[in-house]
């Protein structure tokens, strides 16, 4: 039996962490959190996860992987987006729902980027996107889940199972991207 190869994904949100786990556990990929305290940059997506990974790596010298998320409101030209941690941290999610009441356009998109390098290619992303809407909190789960109903389901990620989500969250599809990435190395 093959064994797996590890890669170090540095978070401290342990719900990320188990997702991922649960996503790569059919994998040759065994996924082991490690906690390093990385800056918390500001600018695009794509920039932040790429800096972010590099940052990783110095500290770490192995396979490490990051995760940056994002709920961007159309209305908004893609705010609060990286921001939102910050965002539901002080608002709640009443407040994202209070933040789009001005606006006819609800519509919104989460995307996830996963920042990845071994020290032998560059530092790669991958990113995935799902397209929503902001609604009044449904469901349980994590984070903004309650308040992002994805538009072909009708549910919100917090409504879903396990299962169903990672069927179809930004975390999976970008995910998916990085696996099929590492398959072809």
């Amino acid at each position: 039996m093959n064994q797996k190869k590890t890669i170090y994904f540095c978070t401290g949100n342990s719900n990320k962490l188990r997702e991922v786990r649960d996503m790569c556990a059919s994998t040759q990929y065994d996924i082991q959190q490690i906690a390093i305290d990385l800056p918390e940059l500001q600018g695009e997506p794509g920039d932040v996860v790429l800096e972010k990974v590099r940052l990783a790596y110095e500290k770490v010298k192995q396979p490490v992987l990051v995760e940056d998320t994002c709920l961007c409101f159309n209305a908004m030209g893609g705010l609060p987006g990286v921001y939102i941690k910050w965002f539901l941290e002080k608002l709640g999610h009443e407040g994202l729902n209070k933040m789009l009441d001005g606006f006819e356009d609800r519509s919104a998109y989460a995307m996830c980027s996963f920042g990845f390098i071994d020290g032998i290619n560059p530092p790669q992303s991958f990113v995935g996107t799902v397209a929503g809407h902001i609604v009044r909190p449904r469901g349980g789960s994590f984070g903004w889940d309650p308040v992002f109903e994805e538009d072909e389901s009708k549910m919100t990620f917090g409504e879903m199972t396990p299962e169903q989500k990672h069927a179809c969250s930004h975390r999976s599809r970008a995910l998916k991207k990085l696996l099929d990435f590492l398959q072809a190395q």
